[in-house]
């Protein structure tokens, strides 16, 4: 009879969100193989056994961070009732993930790994396309909004409205990393929306609050 080996003496998805915490904290080069293992308590070999490599073990964390404090701005954008309340309530649950007390101040997607050395060009990469999801989000929710006939199709175009607000979705990081406050942040907010109807070229309409 073959030998099985060890059984896992840690729960995987606890280790997953204390590996969140670390990447959260430290960012993609600040954290070592070390701070891992002394944060999810379990030896290298083992992280390298149940998750890979460093990147990616780090790929999997983007994903946990995806389903949890990536997701209030994606299910604002799917289930407002107009363009416009999607775009304000996007931006405010943006707001309110990057000033939470119990969390780093600035989104990851944006600010885990902006820099860094060329062997981790990859992993630069990785985000990049992930914020490209992002932007893709806030155009479709543009395109349904044309379709649904609650935004009339903008001067502007459609893809630059996009990325006017997928760059404030990501100046907001920046600035909450730099220390704004949920406060502050709500005034670039109030700003930004002030910007649609001349961008969008609608009328304004209810907001969620």
């Amino acid at each position: 009879m073959a030998t099985r080996g060890r059984p896992r003496t840690f729960d995987p998805a606890t280790a997953l969100r204390q590996a969140l915490d670390v990447f959260w904290e430290r960012g993609y080069e600040g954290t070592s193989l070390n701070d891992l293992a002394q944060a999810m308590g379990i030896a290298s070999a083992s992280i390298y056994a149940c998750f890979g490599s460093k990147e990616d073990l780090f790929r999997k964390v983007m994903a946990l961070y995806g389903m949890t404090s990536g997701e209030p701005p994606r299910r604002a954008l799917r289930e407002q009732p107009t363009t416009r309340a999607a775009i304000h309530a996007m931006l405010r649950a943006t707001a309110d993930e990057i000033t939470r007390s119990d969390a780093p101040h600035y989104c990851m997607l944006i600010l885990a790994a902006p820099t860094g050395a060329v062997e981790n060009h990859a992993v630069r990469e990785f985000l990049a396309g992930l914020r490209h999801g992002q932007l893709t989000a806030i155009r479709d929710r543009l395109a349904r909004g044309v379709t649904d006939g609650d935004l009339t199709a903008p001067p502007a175009g459609l893809d630059a409205i996009a990325r006017y607000y997928a760059t404030v979705v990501q100046g907001l990081s920046v600035q909450a990393r730099d220390g704004a406050g949920r406060a502050e942040l709500e005034a670039v907010i109030t700003c930004a929306m002030a910007a649609w109807d001349t961008l969008a070229s609608t009328p304004r309409v209810d907001t969620p609050e």
